[in-house]
């Protein structure tokens, strides 16, 4: 087998495969003898049937045959010969027989050399906070605004009440809300309408009606809306203000503290907030190194893995198509970002996986099984949990490939200049819902 390889640009090889036409004619009739056994030809008894006669009916087919298993199994050793490691599928041609020689043309996309001299130079911010008293007393409120019941005031509105209305929209001399929208429930102050529209509720009895226009969003999700002046009117139908559970026993043990003492209560509403910071934090300096990575470590990307990974990020969207029987172009998705996101997503793998390589790091097994038994925490019978995901590789090798990647972060960390700046509870844990 004799290779050659031309280099067509950064990282497009095209390697032409020449192999000697009797190895492929050798093998042929290697396979002709199994057809004569196995094939009946009218006017010959079975297995009786000249190799001639054999090879006229055949011979096409047997030739591609044996000339497709030779190219699957000389393309490897080709690759290794050459010390070439493609990236993604090749595109196979084979070439009209010269001579001698059977021969075909590969041509694929290598992995870029990847350069990680600069990374010790490299800069990023790691955020410090604790829970504080007055971040547990903010939590302790969420909750009871979880809780909270309706009731009914007879007052004018104001911010944080509740009013239920009945309104129209019009928009160029066309009713967008299908007519009046009936005892439609408004919270004001919550956001749940275009902006100024809550304004609009404020100071109002039950009864008052309303005439107003309000600008929607230049990035309003109905296009036909975006940008537009719309003038609305609107029936106050009632007002409810809201009115927050007693921190009481019966509150706390709905929490699932069965003690109902508020002391008990705090402490493990604290416990649990200073887990979620500790995960918020990891995530953040996470995001800090991949985002430091991204920005200065350059990486020429193989388009056939830009491919593959915008075909996983589309995945979720073609089953959501296909589910509300539309087609994926129905859906208006943003290409451009999805394609960015895709190239990110490959630049960092491929950094990292030289990162690996480079320093060789390997998988800390106890580091998964503590991954596992903390997720498994939550579970009613945690140990059925860890048997589960080590009962499948495909699902341990997810878990595995995480705590892989945090051991890099981890490593990369301790490279790196590092500056700690002191942030709050609420800011770490914004940011993080904002990222999600």
């Amino acid at each position: 087998m004799q290779v050659t390889v031309e280099k067509t640009s950064e990282l497009n090889r095209k390697m032409t495969v020449s192999i000697p036409d009797a190895v492929v004619q050798e093998k042929m009739n290697t396979r002709f003898k199994t057809l004569a056994r196995e094939v009946r030809v009218d006017g010959f008894r079975p297995g009786k049937a000249p190799a001639t006669v054999l090879k006229k009916l055949y011979g096409e087919r047997v030739r591609q045959e044996i000339t497709g298993d030779l190219i699957q199994s000389s393309y490897s050793d080709a690759l290794q010969q050459q010390n070439l490691d493609p990236a993604g599928h090749p595109h196979i041609q084979t070439l009209p027989v010269n001579g001698d020689r059977f021969e075909y043309v590969a041509e694929f996309e290598v992995y870029p050399e990847i350069a990680l001299d600069g990374l010790s130079q490299l800069e990023i911010k790691r955020a410090q906070a604790s829970v504080t008293d007055a971040d547990v007393e903010n939590m302790i409120d969420k909750l009871r605004q979880q809780k909270k019941v309706w009731q009914a005031v007879e007052r004018n509105s104001q911010a944080g009440d509740q009013v239920t209305i009945h309104f129209s929209g019009v928009s160029e001399g066309e009713n967008f809300t299908g007519g009046k929208v009936e005892n439609s429930k408004v919270e004001i102050g919550a956001g749940q309408m275009i902006p100024g529209f809550d304004d609009e509720l404020k100071d109002l009895g039950v009864g008052a009606q309303k005439t107003f226009s309000i600008v929607f969003p230049e990035q309003y999700h109905n296009d036909k809306l975006s940008g537009k002046t719309a003038e609305f009117e609107i029936e106050v139908v009632s007002i409810e203000e809201p009115v927050l559970p007693a921190l009481d026993a019966e509150f706390i043990q709905s929490y699932g503290v069965e003690s109902g003492e508020l002391v008990d209560f705090l402490a493990d509403v604290k416990v649990n907030m200073e887990r979620e910071l500790a995960q918020g934090l990891k995530n953040r300096l996470k995001s800090e190194v991949l985002e430091a990575l991204y920005n200065n470590i350059t990486v020429p990307l193989p388009n056939s893995l830009i491919n593959q990974e915008i075909q996983a990020i589309m995945q979720p969207y073609a089953e959501r198509a296909q589910s509300l029987g539309q087609r994926l172009e129905d859906l208006n998705l943003p290409v451009e970002a999805l394609e960015n996101h895709a190239k990110r997503r490959v630049a960092l793998s491929l950094i990292l996986g030289e990162i690996i390589q480079q320093h060789q790091i390997k998988i800390d097994a106890e580091k998964v099984r503590s991954v596992i038994e903390d997720m498994a925490k939550s579970y009613e019978k945690p140990e059925e949990v860890i048997n589960w995901y080590y009962a499948d590789n495909k699902r341990l090798g997810e878990v595995q490939q995480m705590v892989l990647e945090d051991q890099t972060v981890e490593w990369i960390v301790s490279q790196l200049n590092v500056t700690d700046e002191f942030v709050s509870f609420s800011d770490v844990m914004e940011k993080q819902q904002i990222e999600a």
